[in-house]
């Protein structure tokens, strides 16, 4: 059974990371769990007195006891790489050169963000056997994956969607609070459904919060959401519909363009 582990990972120890695990089902795929942070998708395996932060080892474990067979992919939303990284690193460039006019080019990375977060989740998947891949094709691992222009490709659209809880004033400046929360609340609709036709289940385990949820419930929601992305972004690069955009050193895998 193929399965591949989402995790929209935050770039410091403060922000919790979404995670969501998916596998297949015959010639499909199907969500079998997904949560805000690491103590929620622990907890969804089980694991209830594990604590909430990064650990590798007992993630892939949760992950294989959910799914009864060892993850085949890891696929995150973080800067990784077979060095360290203190700047913009060819993956980098390369996703800003093709997805920048798009309003997608990446956050640059630097030595302390996030730092030795992401050497750590590199060295420690590598140390429990998932090493990081840059090069197609692809059959194990880890990847990253950005979900900014895995949702562009996904909705076939021609910009960056406006769906993150944090920049609803940049996306509709002028307009009234509840107005805002109504259109982000469309565009989230508009993405599960996309990722519903996809992986079953989706709809089903995201159900839309409510228009007068707190902001920190619509962050715990919107994060689990970029997990679920991210595990999708795995699926198309399992299945050869996904490049790798850089170098040896590191790459952005994001799904192929129907074009």
């Amino acid at each position: 059974m193929q399965s591949v582990l989402g995790i929209d990972a935050a770039w410091t120890t403060t922000q919790p990371s979404g995670v969501a695990l998916v596998a297949a089902d015959g010639d499909s795929w199907r969500l079998l769990a997904v949560g805000s942070s690491y103590g929620a998708f622990y907890r969804r395996a089980g694991l209830a007195d594990a604590a909430d932060a990064f650990d590798a080892t007992r993630l892939l474990a949760a992950a294989a006891a959910l799914t009864g067979h060892p993850i085949t992919l890891v696929a995150a939303d973080i800067p990784l790489a077979y060095q360290p990284i203190n700047a913009r690193r060819a993956s980098d460039n390369a996703v800003s050169r093709l997805y920048g006019a798009r309003h997608a080019s990446t956050h640059t990375p630097s030595v302390t963000r996030p730092g030795a977060l992401a050497d750590r989740m590199t060295a420690d998947f590598a140390a429990a056997g998932y090493p990081l891949r840059t090069a197609a094709p692809v059959d194990f691992g880890l990847i990253e994956v950005y979900p900014h222009p895995a949702l562009i490709e996904l909705a076939a659209a021609p910009r960056r969607l406006p769906y993150k809880i944090g920049k609803t004033a940049k996306y509709w400046p002028g307009l009234p609070l509840a107005d805002r929360r109504a259109n982000l609340l469309a565009q989230w609709r508009i993405i599960v459904a996309l990722l519903d036709a996809r992986i079953a289940g989706v709809a089903a385990a995201l159900p839309l919060p409510s228009p007068d949820a707190s902001g920190r419930q619509l962050k715990a929601w919107e994060d689990a959401l970029d997990a679920v992305v991210c595990a999708w972004v795995g699926m198309t690069a399992l299945t050869g519909r996904a490049l790798p955009l850089g170098d040896h050193h590191s790459a952005i895998w994001v799904p192929a363009s129907p074009s």
